[in-house]
């Protein structure tokens, strides 16, 4: 046997090896994921909020910037619903919650075993770690599928409801970057190219049972708890997009994040050095599939209700953006991204992100999707004072390891990650 045979039959041996371990590691957590058996909890109200009250929170009252010229104060809002969507700079916005929330020494509503509430089931507050009826929570962010219902008994009456949209198109490529691998009916597409080829024709490859397949159409309208298979003129698109509508106070663009920010600022009363952050779970450019007018327009033809659903709350947007007052909103982004730049000047080795294989520390290596090491992340400057050393970590972390540093249980993504990395080699 040559050498250049015996190099072929190692990697096909290596490939057989891998695709064993991937598929019986998918069955497990699949098993492991399926939807707890309901359990008919008793209903006890749930207090207006059950933050804790220091001297710091609420008798140091901060002025709304919408409220300057009356001169009235208010106090930072800090029961919160984050509604985590996939693919929408999500993870960044975590990081902003974990850090307030450890600021004002709240109480956060985890998931057990994984990070995220047993998605792509609908939430239950029973999938809440050592949650029990009665108990009082401040703050849910982890992925979840939306279930008003539950979370309408978990959290107080007044939680301030929040989450992010991206654009369907854009959504819709990192998606199939990410999740691809993951989407059994995708294994049938030929080529290497595989998103162009599905565009091409998407009904010759979907399947709306295939395994995972809510990942690669409609997946904000699914992530909302509703059908991602309607027609986009069965009327239940729109009843889904006004029970968003009335449900959510903020609706933020990724496309314009900063703005939203302040925009969160103005609803919930907070400081400008909450809003401070880092770009986390960003793609190397190489990566990226630029899409052509074509495929975009096929994109958002494919993703046609999300579409709808981000021009939507695109309007709501820029109304809000208006009230605010627009050259209010270009001087505080301004000043974001000064404060943004000055921190990364303190934080950040080189002053950006690198590649996966340059990140120094195993603690700061972001989640990579399978088969790749396409997710950029830092390196903390070295020789920091010891007056940004803990912020500099703590804005630099990914979300898992932030996650664990927060106390929770990760063993079913943690048994995920070895899987991958194993991959990934």
């Amino acid at each position: 046997m040559t050498g250049k045979q015996m190099r072929q039959w190692k990697s096909m041996c290596k490939g057989l090896v891998l695709g064993t371990l991937l598929t019986s590691c998918m069955i497990l957590l699949y098993c492991l994921s399926t939807p707890q058996a309901h359990i008919t909890l008793p209903e006890v109200p749930v207090p207006y909020s059950c933050a804790h009250r220091s001297s710091q929170l609420h008798s140091k009252s901060t002025i709304n910037s919408s409220q300057r010229n009356s001169g009235q104060n208010c106090a930072a809002k800090v029961d919160i619903m984050f509604m985590k969507t996939h693919k929408t700079a999500s993870s960044t916005f975590l990081n902003i919650l974990f850090r307030f929330g450890e600021k004002h020494q709240l109480k956060f509503a985890f998931p057990d075993s994984r990070n995220d509430f047993f998605y792509p089931s609908f939430f239950e507050r029973s999938q809440v770690k050592d949650y029990k009826p009665g108990m009082c929570f401040n703050i849910i962010c982890n992925h979840m599928r939306f279930n008003e219902p539950e979370l309408a008994k978990l959290l107080p009456m007044d939680t301030s409801y929040i989450t992010i949209l991206r654009d369907p198109a854009e959504l819709f490529e990192s998606s199939f970057h990410y999740f691809g691998r993951l989407v059994p009916f995708t294994w049938k597409i030929p080529g290497d190219d595989k998103l162009t080829e599905f565009l091409l024709d998407p009904s010759k490859y979907f399947d709306p049972d295939s395994y995972n397949s809510f990942y690669l159409k409609n997946l904000l309208f699914f992530d909302f708890g509703q059908d991602n298979t309607l027609e986009l003129d069965d009327p239940r698109v729109e009843e889904g997009i006004k029970l968003i509508t009335d449900r959510f106070q903020l609706v933020m663009l990724v496309e314009h994040f900063e703005e939203s920010l302040i925009l969160l600022k103005d609803a919930l009363c907070w400081e400008m050095d909450d809003l401070l952050f880092f770009k986390l779970n960003a793609r190397k450019g190489s990566t990226v599939s630029k899409l052509t007018p074509e495929l975009r327009a096929r994109s958002l033809e494919w993703n046609a209700i999300d579409w709808k659903l981000y021009q939507h709350f695109n309007q709501t947007f820029w109304k809000k953006v208006d009230t605010y007052g627009r050259q209010r909103m270009a001087e505080d982004v301004a000043e974001l991204r000064q404060r943004n730049k000055e921190m990364a000047s303190i934080c950040i080795e080189g002053g950006h992100a690198v590649e996966a294989g340059n990140i120094q520390e195993t603690d700061m290596q972001p989640w990579q999707p399978i088969g790749e090491k396409s997710i950029m992340g830092y390196n903390l400057k070295k020789n920091l004072d010891k007056a940004h050393q803990k912020l500099c970590r703590k804005m630099l972390m990914p979300e898992i390891q932030y996650l664990s540093e927060l106390g929770v249980n990760l063993w079913i993504t943690k048994l995920w990650g070895h899987v991958r990395d194993i991959i990934n080699w």
